[in-house]
């Protein structure tokens, strides 16, 4: 059997959810500040992209070893791991390597970082980092196991959305600002909104596994109406975003098109078949397209925004 890329090892698709929020992060400190420290971007997309990384090769790693991904029958691009380790079990080591490397890239960016930005950032940046790394290994991983005891989803929503956004902002030598504040929960959310569907499908091999996330403990149905108050919260966070920040606000209602045009379809999905993991799927192929479709207008919205 042919041995599997790096890219698809470490899932390199999904790393779109933590550079979307630093992106926008960065924009907004732009906004704010009216410049850009282009060498504090880079090393935060390298401490950020390092800790993703580690994030997405320690689960499949730990996923595995606990026998999660050993009964998923429903594997899928949206949720049930990469199953490289199913396949090739003697990557393990080669996985081990290159959840360690992520870490190790994320640390040395911040201790670069460390020295560019002002010291009374510094406590910031540091937290920022320590908690990412204990999310990033810990998510799965004995004997926090976060993920299997309920703790998954706010882990996920506090990493990509309040988390990434405030290192984007620290790098920049910004701290909490009330846009910034503003800003913090709408990339986790949509974030959140893929891990919602994909605890949809893979249902029996999550209590099987002993993963008890929302699904797992409060049922499908349950999930399925939570999705859509998520996903509901990312179209009022973003309108409490046009009605409060200053200036011509317009461009990001632009984010809005795709809960126009593709939520709908998703939504009606989730609430009709919640119960069946192969309709559940579509769903999910559907959440994946907003969440992809959101996050690159929303970059766009700001560009526009401190353009004009």
């Amino acid at each position: 059997m042919k041995k599997p890329s790096i890219a698809k090892m470490v899932r390199a698709q999904f790393l779109t959810s933590i550079i979307a929020p630093l992106l926008v992060g960065t924009l907004l400190s732009i906004y704010i500040n009216g410049q850009l420290e282009v060498l504090n971007f880079l090393l935060v997309l390298i401490i950020g992209i390092g800790l993703h990384v580690a994030t997405n090769v320690y689960n499949d790693i730990y996923d595995t070893i606990q026998g999660t991904d050993k009964v998923n029958v429903h594997r899928n691009e949206a949720s049930g791991g990469s199953g490289v380790l199913l396949d090739h079990p003697e990557l393990f080591g080669k996985m081990y390597f290159l959840a360690r490397a992520g870490l190790v890239m994320a640390l040395a960016g911040t201790v670069a970082l460390s020295f560019l930005i002002e010291p009374h950032l510094l406590i910031h940046l540091w937290v920022l980092y320590l908690l990412s790394a204990f999310f990033s290994k810990y998510y799965t991983a004995p004997p926090f196991k976060l993920a299997y005891r309920g703790w998954g989803e706010f882990s996920v929503w506090l990493a990509f959305g309040p988390m990434a956004i405030l290192i984007a902002v620290v790098g920049q030598n910004l701290g909490f600002h009330p846009m910034v504040l503003i800003l913090m929960p709408v990339t986790g959310l949509s974030t959140s909104s893929i891990l919602l569907a994909g605890q949809m499908i893979d249902l029996e091999a999550d209590r099987k596994g002993g993963k008890h996330g929302v699904a797992s403990r409060m049922g499908t149905r349950f999930t399925a109406w939570f999705y859509l108050l998520v996903q509901l919260a990312i179209v009022a966070n973003i309108l409490f975003v046009f009605v409060s920040y200053p200036g011509s606000t317009w461009p990001f209602l632009l984010t809005l098109i795709p809960y126009v045009l593709i939520f709908p379809k998703a939504a009606a999905i989730m609430l009709k078949h919640h119960a069946d993991p192969d309709m559940v799927k579509q769903g999910a192929r559907f959440t994946v397209l907003i969440h992809v479709a959101f996050s690159v207008l929303f970059i766009a919205a700001w560009i526009v925004y401190i353009a004009f």
